[in-house]
Formats: C-alpha cells, sequence, structure tokens
C-alpha cells in the first residue's frame, strides 16, 4: 500500500498564512475527498504535492521516501500527477499526440505514427475509455476531453493522482461514467485525490474527506455515515442554508417575450414569457441548448429565426451593445474566459460594462468610476484588500461577484446567470444566491441556468425544462422532487 503524507506543513504568503502546520495521510486504493471553502488552503497543498509551491516549513512523504519537488514535471516524474480544472489539451493535436507529449516514439528521426496510436490506444483501453487515439481533441466533447486528460496524466504510471473539479462542467451521465473511470483507478492501486465543490457527489465516489479551513487540519473522517450537515459544519463552522424569501412576489407584467426562437442544429422553436421580478431557472443536460439560447437572446451568438420582445417592444438585428443598452446583463458560464480580464484589476473588471456610462466626451469622471467600484464591492461583500489588486488574486466566490457586480452597475433590468455557483464553494453559492433574491426585490428579472438542477429547486420561482434543443415542459419548484427533475431532464 502506497501512502502520501504531509508532515506540519506551513505556507506563508506575504500577510497570511495559507497553511499552518497541516498533517495528513493519503492511502492508495481509495478516494479521498480533499474539500474546504475557497480560502481554506486546499489548493495550496495540492500545489506543494504537485511541486508547484514550496512549503514554507514541513516536508512531504511518497513511501517514505521525502519529497522535494522543484516543479510540477518532477513531481510527476516521482508518481504525482495532477489534473486541473482548466484542462491543459491543445485542441488542434490528436488524442495520441495530447496523451503522449513530448515522448513521442520515434523511427529514427520522424514520429513512429504507428506505434504512438498503438502506445495511446493501449492506454485508453486499459481504462476503458472508448476513444479514438487518431481523433482531433478539437472534435470531442468536454467529458471526452477530460478522460483524455486523465488518459495523460496515467499514461506516466502515477502512485498518486490529484483531480481538481474533475465534474464542474459535466452533465450527471457524464458524471457517472468518470465515477465508472475513477473506480476502475482505485483497483490499480492508486492513490486518488479527489477536490470538488459538489458536495452531494462526495457520498457516491469518496471513501474518506479531508477537511481544511482557514489554513488549519479540521479532520480526516469516512464518508460512510457521515451526514451533509456535519460535512458543511467542518467546512465553515455554522452556515445557514438560505432558500427562496417568502415575499420574492411575480409580477403581472411580462418583461421578455421569446417567440418561436430558432438556430439550426442547436435549438428550435423556443418560447416563453419572464415577468416582473420573476426568477426563471432553465434546467437540462449538457448539450441541451441553454448556454447557446442566452448567449443568441444576447446577440453574443446568432440565430435563424424568432422573436426576442422586451417589455412590449420587439428588438431586431441584436448585439451585446445593444442589449447592454436595452436593459440586459449575462454573467457567462466561463468567467475566467469570458467574465473576466484576469490581468486587470478588481477596479477595471468592475467597470468594464459600464465603461460608456462614466464620462462624457470621451473622458472618465474618476469620482464616478470610484463610486461604481466601492458601491459593489460594499453590496456584493467581495472581500478584496486593494479594488487594484489583479482580479485573478481573488477566490471563485469573489471572482464571480466581480463579474455580477461589473453588470449591475450598467442598472440592468433583466439579468441572465449562466452555471453561476460553477467552481464555488457553499457559502460563496449562498451570497450568490441572496444577490440574485435582492435583485429581485429591487425589480429586476433573471434567467438562471444551473447543472446543478437542486439550485433551481432552491433559487427559482419557475423552471423550463430543455431537452436537445426544445423546451419541452415547464414546472414549479414546489411540485416536483429534485429526482423528478433529474429524470425529466434525461428524457425518462
Amino acid at each position: 500500500m502506497s501512502v502520501l503524507k504531509a508532515e506540519n506543513i506551513t505556507k506563508v504568503y506575504p500577510g497570511t498564512v495559507a497553511l499552518n502546520k497541516v498533517s495528513v495521510e493519503f492511502e492508495s486504493g481509495k478516494v479521498h475527498a480533499f474539500i474546504g471553502k475557497n480560502g481554506s488552503g486546499k489548493s495550496t497543498l495540492v500545489k506543494i504535492f504537485a511541486g508547484a509551491e514550496e512549503a514554507t516549513e514541513g516536508n512531504v512523504y511518497l513511501d517514505g521516501q521525502k519529497m522535494e519537488n522543484k516543479s510540477p514535471q518532477e513531481a510527476l516524474h516521482k508518481g504525482i500527477a495532477t489534473v486541473y480544472q482548466e484542462l491543459s489539451l491543445i485542441p488542434g493535436l490528436t488524442v495520441a499526440e495530447n496523451i503522449l507529449m513530448g515522448r513521442m516514439p520515434l523511427k529514427g528521426k520522424l514520429i513512429d505514427w504507428k506505434k504512438a496510436y498503438e502506445k495511446a490506444g493501449k492506454i485508453l483501453q486499459d481504462l476503458q475509455i472508448n476513444i479514438s487515439p487518431k481523433a482531433l481533441i478539437s472534435d470531442l466533447s468536454l467529458w471526452q476531453c477530460q478522460m483524455v486528460e486523465i488518459a495523460k496524466a496515467m499514461s506516466y504510471e502515477p502512485k498518486v493522482l490529484m483531480l481538481d473539479e474533475p465534474t464542474s462542467a459535466l452533465a450527471s451521465h457524464e458524471i457517472e461514467l468518470l465515477f465508472r473511470m475513477i473506480r476502475e483507478l482505485k483497483k490499480k492501486d492508486v492513490i486518488i485525490i479527489y477536490i470538488s465543490h459538489k458536495l452531494q457527489e462526495l457520498w457516491q465516489i469518496a471513501d474518506t474527506c479531508t477537511v481544511l479551513r482557514d489554513g488549519e487540519f479540521i479532520g480526516k473522517v469516512p464518508m460512510q455515515g457521515l451526514s451533509r450537515e456535519a460535512l458543511v459544519k467542518m467546512m465553515f463552522g455554522d452556515v445557514e442554508i438560505k432558500t427562496r424569501p417568502k415575499d420574492l412576489k411575480v409580477g403581472t407584467k411580462a418583461v421578455l417575450e421569446i417567440e418561436n426562437f430558432t438556430r439550426k442544429g442547436v435549438f428550435e422553436n423556443i418560447s416563453f414569457k419572464v415577468y416582473e421580478n420573476e426568477i426563471v431557472g432553465i434546467a437540462g443536460m449538457l448539450g441541451a441548448g441553454r448556454t447557446e439560447l442566452l448567449k443568441s437572446i444576447f446577440g453574443a451568438d446568432p440565430y435563424d429565426s424568432g422573436k426576442i420582445i422586451f417589455y412590449g417592444k420587439e428588438i431586431q438585428h441584436p448585439n451585446p451593445v445593444k442589449m447592454r443598452n436595452a436593459g440586459f446583463a449575462l454573467t457567462p458560464e466561463d468567467r475566467k474566459s469570458e467574465g473576466l480580464i484576469q490581468i486587470m484589476s478588481v477596479f477595471g473588471n468592475l467597470c468594464v460594462a459600464s465603461i460608456d456610462y462614466l464620462g462624457k466626451h470621451k473622458f472618465i469622471q474618476r469620482q464616478k468610476e470610484k463610486d461604481y467600484v466601492s458601491r459593489q464591492i460594499k453590496d456584493l461583500e467581495i472581500k478584496v484588500a486593494d479594488p487594484m489588486l489583479p482580479v485573478k488574486s481573488l477566490s471563485g466566490g469573489n471572482q464571480q461577484k466581480v463579474v455580477v457586480g461589473n453588470w449591475l452597475n450598467t442598472e440592468p433590468k433583466i439579468m441572465f446567470f449562466d452555471e453561476p455557483s460553477r467552481g464555488i464553494d457553499v457559502n460563496a453559492k449562498q451570497q450568490i444566491f441572496q444577490i440574485i433574491w435582492e435583485q429581485s426585490k429591487k425589480g429586476i428579472s433573471s434567467i438562471m441556468v444551473s447543472s446543478e438542477l437542486e439550485e433551481l429547486l432552491e433559487v427559482c420561482h419557475r423552471i423550463l425544462i430543455m431537452r436537445e434543443g426544445r423546451i419541452v415542459e415547464e414546472v414549479l419548484p414546489e411540485d416536483i422532487t429534485i429526482e423528478e427533475l433529474y429524470a425529466r431532464c434525461m428524457g425518462d
């Protein structure tokens, strides 16, 4: 049995202690959930294991051997592989080229393609992954790319495999395929460290759960017999899980009407209405067309036919600037590449969407700009030591608040929230939901897309179910269980 051990690990950054004398062990042949709220220190410890960070104090041991990894490549060669949330595959290359990157077999000075495809094919077959080694990454679905990323990591025959949010962009049936592969890896006696904010998954896949909080080791417990309430308390102390306030009343006037909206091959004949103050959820599996629908209504993607009627007037030829000026806002699914400018400050990111409103005659009014920023930091409780720090320095939850604050500064009448809770912890999710409810009280209507269907039941007044590019049903949260909602999204 292999054992990965952290002994009295401390990591100090200027002004903060990220880890304080953390000691924990992970054994082979098990899936170890490794969780904690944003800022708990779990990412820092994973980076120390992976060789991306160096501990200030303490040591890491693998099978009793002290590990002094100076780089991720060195850690990989010593048996520690990491699959991060942001995949590292190259779209223009084949599956085989990505798996064997830098290690392609040669025949003389040329690549031996036959051997390369055979070698990659064998790795895929051993992991029971049914993907051709000759397939281009750009032709694969997101979950297939996730499988290839794991196959790439496993090609090094590691003793430790760390999976960072592996299901964040996967539909439920794809998650089960991933879990099937992880269970096969357990049989190969690999130490699997599983990092996820989706707490409900842990009881399906994990054997143990290790919790950090504020840089401290809180405990390591078996998943069997552990309640959700006990786990949340380990992570946060006491956190109140809120539900939609009873006083959020839906108005009688239609704000948005979508009629026979079609984009060939993506969605077809979509019709629905959103009323004043209403929060409408769109449920469906990955590939149902939910994100594409929001982007087309917002004018970011094209559509072939249909009508967008806003407060009784049709909007023709929409584009993001026209829609923003009309009162629309969209917080995108991929906040890192579409919702934020990572190298820009928090200050700058909070003003991007409202830049046209900040001055006269092309000159920005600096005081107005400062007021916009300070208002959102205060109202949304964005935790940042200095607004001039780069937005990439914030936790996932605070980055999401910056995305929302950026659009709130445009004073929208309707907001589209696409996967607003992706990759953020339980506490941050509750804060985002509270923001959506607060906007409803202020008269802002919302459409919310989430792969976490239980969130739609918790947050929304009404839920539209999309399947294969069509809205097939409309339900009220109080009339349906989570199991029924999942079944209807899958067509069962």
